[in-house]
């Protein structure tokens, strides 16, 4: 007599005929399937899981949220476990479950997107605004851009970044309220970093910090524009801008000595230099290239010269000072960029400026007008622009950062020759 196998089917298979099942639409077969498998092992996870989906999308919460319940009590280590039972919790109206739910889920990641947007949203309901406000902004700072989010996200990212918005625009309104009286009783004074530091921290505008390309120097401070009366010296550069202008245009006549600004070789990743490299729309008429005086050129402009030599000029073997008659044609802008090193700052003397030219470092933007100089540092992301028809005329030259002891720069001075003997041109230390 043939003995018959009682075994029960493998988990396995249980599995796969559960998801056959419902492909083909067939939800009490899956469910049965479901049963066997839990009778087999009660503690069985993903199949918790699928009864807890296949419970919420039915609409039936508290089912939904004994399964999930069962799989975090059971597992609990990934975060979209406790994130399905705060949504179930969610739907059942249970705020409380839904809140421990949601810390469970921030406990195993505290940079689950879905675990932030649904804090946010619980504190939201709740009228807790300035609890929403940072669960919100959390929420938006981890989150991927939005062209590369999950559709099904979307909604609830823009959500959270218009809730964060408005709050900060609320906040912003209530401390200008509140600090106004005292903005008067320091009328005079110099307000502007306080200013600043209130519209990054509500925020109007973006923190920018110094990102030299190869060279920080710690400890220095990164100041968009300087204050320009630190720089008393400008002043003998701003009576003579006329002299200068005119020493300018001689050369303009002789169309000789302008080079292309941005020369970069064909074999090195252009980025967002592709437009102008090698191009006569921003050139350049050295008087001082790579600390070394470009003879010809600066024997014809011998008031700017001079005045030069009366400016803390930075001294880096083979780099700086640097000195030019920067030229930007008209219907040409130079994209977002920054220096090589903190350690000198740039300088501004404009020459000739049309109409519609512009200038921003960081979050303030100028316009240049001739004859008034400024100082600034160019390790901070800064662009410019020229929208006129017009050929906009800039003196630029760089100086040692005010900051900056004369022991501080004797070194600095000295490394600079050390890595030119090191490795010359290729120690790729451009400063």
């Amino acid at each position: 007599m043939q003995k018959t196998n009682n075994r029960p089917p493998d988990i396995a298979v249980l599995e796969a005929a559960a998801r056959q099942a419902l492909q083909n639409g067939n939800e009490q077969e899956a469910i049965r399937a479901w049963g066997q498998i839990l009778d087999q092992d009660p503690n069985h996870v993903r199949t918790l899981s699928a009864l807890g989906h296949h419970s919420f999308r039915k609409g039936n919460m508290q089912s939904a949220r004994v399964a999930f319940q069962r799989v975090v009590d059971v597992s609990g280590n990934d975060s979209q476990q406790w994130v399905n039972l705060a949504l179930a919790c969610q739907g059942l109206k249970d705020e409380q479950g839904e809140e421990a739910a949601i810390k469970g889920a921030l406990t195993v990641d505290p940079s689950d997107l879905l675990g932030l947007i649904l804090r946010g949203n619980l504190l939201e309901r709740q009228g807790k605004s300035h609890l929403a406000a940072a669960a919100y902004g959390a929420a938006a700072t981890v989150s991927p851009p939005l062209d590369q989010l999950n559709p099904e996200l979307r909604p609830s990212v823009l959500h959270a970044m218009s809730f964060q918005e408005k709050y900060n625009k609320q906040c912003a309104a209530f401390i200008d309220g509140y600090l106004e009286p005292h903005y008067k009783e320091f009328a005079g004074e110099r307000l502007a970093r306080f200013r600043q530091s209130i519209d990054i921290m509500v925020g109007r505008k973006v923190r920018y910090d110094a990102q030299p390309l190869l060279h920080y120097y710690p400890g220095l401070p990164a100041i968009e524009f300087f204050e320009r009366d630190e720089f008393p010296w400008l002043d003998d550069f701003e009576a003579a801008t006329d002299g200068i202008r005119d020493e300018f245009l001689n050369v303009l006549k002789t169309e000789q000595g302008f080079t292309p600004y941005i020369t970069y070789p064909d074999d090195v990743p252009l980025n967002q230099w592709a437009e102008l490299n090698n191009s006569p729309q921003w050139s350049a008429f050295h008087l001082i290239k790579s600390g070394k005086r470009v003879a010809d050129n600066a024997a014809k402009c011998p008031l700017t010269m001079r005045l030069l030599g009366t400016a803390p000029q930075p001294v880096q073997t083979g780099r700086t000072p640097a000195a030019m008659f920067s030229l930007l044609k008209p219907k040409t802008r130079i994209p977002p960029h920054t220096g090589s090193s903190n350690v000198r700052l740039v300088t501004h003397l404009p020459l000739i400026i049309p109409e519609r030219c512009g200038f921003r470092v960081g979050n303030e933007t100028r316009e240049w007008l001739p004859g008034k100089a400024w100082v600034f540092d160019d390790t901070i992301q800064h662009e410019a622009w020229n929208d006129s028809d017009k050929l906009r005329v800039v003196l630029i030259f760089d100086i040692w950062h005010p900051h900056l002891t004369p022991p501080e720069r004797a070194l600095i001075s000295a490394m600079t020759a050390g890595m030119e003997k090191f490795a010359g041109s290729a120690a790729g230390f451009d400063l």
